[in-house]
């Protein structure tokens, strides 16, 4: 100990001339050189942990005072606290003024066998390991708190002992990563945003012995403490209706169009008509490509198959444009917007009825006949999504269908990006107006709007634009009937300050504001959100993103066609290609992002029990050749619903898988969805054998692994996964 204790003070003596500050309890040591933070801390009993090695060049200390449980100093423009309690060090830094610090240069010694890092659901990287190595430099690099991180916190694996990291003031936060020989070193910066300057940085570092979910059950229960966490079964006391997710299987609905093929009864009697003079048949010709034009010309006696998908899908095409070019002016009306979609589907009723099933029938995967479909599998509970409100305009029976069976049915919906009038007509949720366009835009420190999504348009103010969520909810909700709603990006934590000089609103009141927009709409119905991320999760019951989020945003091979990665294409409308096409997982992604040995629970950890997740919608349970097996049973792991895109053509070969999902994980969520995951555990030394335990007792123990597994008295086969209920029968399943 004593040959230790001289070590750490010669550490300590290279990094400066000043004194260390020794913090110290029965549970561990730190010490901290107060000029440059270096950092090393020892637990009781064991090897001392270099957590930081310190900024490069040593800063002017004044004012140091220290005891042994705290210590405060300043810097210039810069107030450090350090206080220990027990398990935790809390750190706090007040700057005088805007300006960003670099406070922690985490080296990559410091990762010991591995890091825990929330990704998405959450990851374990492997010390060495070169696939996540390769990940993280090409993908994540530098990584902002509040987007890039579901929860603000990440954790270092020392076997016997970790360190969990976790940044209770979420916002301004910036991780960078860089090689530090074989491994990672981490450098983390605050940013004192002149719109928040006086907020303190605060971060905690909290100690425990061989728990990789520590710091996320250290968070989850500092958020409780904190009021900033609502349990789901409080929600739904609030929200009835949202007793349906439980249960729930979650699934995309595509073929929203006015017409599919089926409804077209009489096809020589309805291309006469679309050739005609009728008004209706005109406007529509005038909206046709050159190509749909042609071959509506030379219409054979005997059409196939694809030569009326295709003619279907040209003349929708026409009708979504016709309606939306009725309502999408400069100046906003939300209550024009239904009767867009109602006039003209009155007009081809009236026009083409003689050739047209009843209208009532009409559609393709957003139909009654899907409805019921559904109901025939004896799929009891289910949420559906449409990709738009569109399809619940021209199809109100088929969402009443819907709520009647007892499902939840509801449409994508934004308001994070606001288009000027007269571009991008498909993006139809970004019209918000002129108005919106320009007043409500986030404006950056310069003084210029912040672009929106993909270059398009402005990023905009949610509290700015939420009068016009209100208005348009309000309108298509009573207009087609949902019963549910989901709305895009509020709750994926992506923040930006806002200079507008009649806002001036820094990260954390962006939040607040996209927050208070949620529960404004959860109050309404039951809604869901993307992502989920922590400091935006309040507001929802359910979030689509974290069990597989978006990756590879920036590689090529996922966009270029002739690659056996590329995703697919939006097209055709009725069943597009990225949704629907199965691909192969490139690596690094497949040994890391899908690996189940590095998988880990952390976001169930915080946030089971208080609201339901699943896949981001590009990437459901069949997205991913090889890997629908491994993803069903880490779903059932984690007990959340899993995630099917469906369409007309697809109901037939898609109801079976989801069939047999829904008879175990329906079963289990019913019971455990209100709970919380108290434990995870690693069964096997190659993690592939993995448990998760909940509040009753309940526990999931899924074999990842190539051979059977005796775990706790009883054999759990290959690719499988074993289901004890409190106070139920054992259950094995296996995808």
């Amino acid at each position: 100990m004593r040959i230790r204790y001289l070590a750490g003070l010669l550490w300590l003596a290279t990094s400066s001339t000043w004194a260390e500050v020794l913090l110290s309890n029965a549970q561990w040591q730190i010490r901290v050189d107060p000029a440059t933070l270096a950092m090393q801390v020892t637990p009781a009993g064991g090897d001392r942990i270099v957590v930081s090695q310190g900024q490069k060049v040593a800063q002017d200390i004044s004012g140091l005072k220290q005891d042994q449980q705290q210590a405060s100093w300043r810097w210039p423009g810069f107030q450090w606290t350090m206080t220990l309690r027990g398990a935790d060090l809390n750190l706090s830094v007040q700057a005088d003024k805007a300006s960003t610090l670099s406070w922690l240069q985490q080296p990559a010694s410091a990762m010991g066998r591995g890091m825990v890092l929330p990704l998405g659901e959450g990851g374990y990287v492997p010390a060495g390991h070169t696939g996540w190595q390769s990940l993280i430099m090409s993908q994540y690099a530098e990584m902002d708190s509040t987007e890039s991180l579901s929860l603000p916190l990440w954790g270092l694996d020392h076997g016997k002992w970790g360190l969990h990291w976790i940044l209770t003031n979420p916002y301004h936060n910036t991780l960078q990563w860089s090689a530090d020989g074989k491994g990672l070193a981490l450098n983390v910066s605050h940013q004192f945003s002149v719109l928040g300057e006086r907020k303190p940085m605060t971060a905690t570092l909290h100690l425990e012995q061989g728990d990789v979910l520590a710091g996320a059950k250290w968070y989850r229960n500092w958020l409780q403490s904190q009021g900033l966490v609502e349990e789901l079964a409080d929600k739904l006391k609030q929200q009835p209706e949202g007793r349906k997710l439980i249960g729930a299987s979650h699934i995309y609905l595509w073929g929203g169009g006015l017409l599919a093929s089926k409804d077209v009864q009489d096809w020589p009697t309805w291309v006469g008509q679309l050739k005609g003079g009728g008004p209706l048949s005109q406007a529509v010709r005038a909206k046709l490509s050159a190509e749909a034009l042609q071959l509506l010309a030379q219409w054979p006696a005997t059409a196939d198959g694809y030569q009326k998908r295709t003619l279907i899908a040209a003349v929708n095409e026409a009708l979504y444009s016709m309606a939306r070019q009725n309502w999408q002016q400069e100046t906003m009306d939300m209550a024009a917007i239904a009767p867009a979609y109602s006039r003209l589907r009155q007009q081809a009723e009236q026009e083409w009825g003689a050739a047209l099933a009843a209208p009532a029938q009409w559609g393709g995967g957003v139909s009654t006949a899907t409805v019921k479909r559904l109901q025939q599998a004896g799929l009891a509970r289910l949420w559906l999504g449409l990709d738009s409100w569109e399809g619940g305009l021209w199809h109100p029976e088929a969402i009443r269908s819907a709520v009647a069976a007892g499902y939840l049915i509801g449409p994508y919906d934004s308001y994070e990006t606001a288009l000027p009038h007269g571009t991008e007509p498909d993006w139809n949720s970004a019209h918000l107006g002129q108005d919106a366009y320009m007043r409500c835009a986030i404006i950056k420190a310069n003084g210029q709007a912040k672009s929106g999504f993909k270059g398009s348009g402005h990023y905009t103010n949610p509290d700015c634009v939420r009068p016009l969520l209100q208005a348009r909810v309000q309108q298509l909700k009573a207009a087609a009937g949902f019963n549910s709603w989901f709305l895009d990006a509020y709750a994926a934590g992506m923040l930006f300050d806002d200079h507008a000089a009649s806002r001036k609103q820094d990260q954390s009141a962006v939040a607040a504001g996209y927050v208070t927009s949620q529960r404004w709409l959860g109050q309404q119905l039951p809604l869901g959100s993307e992502g989920g991320n922590a400091v935006t999760a309040s507001g929802i019951l359910f979030a689509h993103g974290m069990q597989t989020p978006v990756f590879g945003w920036g590689d090529k091979a996922l966009k270029d066609k002739t690659s056996p990665y590329y995703l697919g294409r939006y097209y055709p409308a009725e069943q597009p290609a990225v949704f629907f096409k199965a691909v192969p997982v490139k690596e690094p992604y497949r040994s890391t992002l899908f690996e189940p040995a590095n998988r880990l629970p952390l976001y169930q950890t915080v946030f089971h029990g208080a609201l339901i997740s699943s896949h981001h919608w590009s990437a459901d349970n069949l997205k991913f050749q090889g890997e629908v097996q491994r993803r069903i049973l880490l779903n059932l792991l984690y007990n959340v619903p899993p995630m099917l895109h469906l369409s007309e053509a697809t109901l037939g070969s898609r109801l079976p898988l989801l069939q047999k999902l829904d008879s175990v994980f329906r079963l289990q969520h019913e019971q455990l969805a209100t709970q919380r995951m108290t434990a995870f555990r690693w069964l096997s030394p190659d993690r592939l054998v993995q448990q998760t335990t909940f509040e009753d007792g309940s526990t999931l123990t899924a074999n990842f692994g190539a051979q059977a597994a005796q775990v706790e008295g009883g054999s759990v086969p290959a690719g499988s996964l074993r289901v004890r209920m409190s106070g139920k029968r054992e259950v094995m399943y296996t995808p």
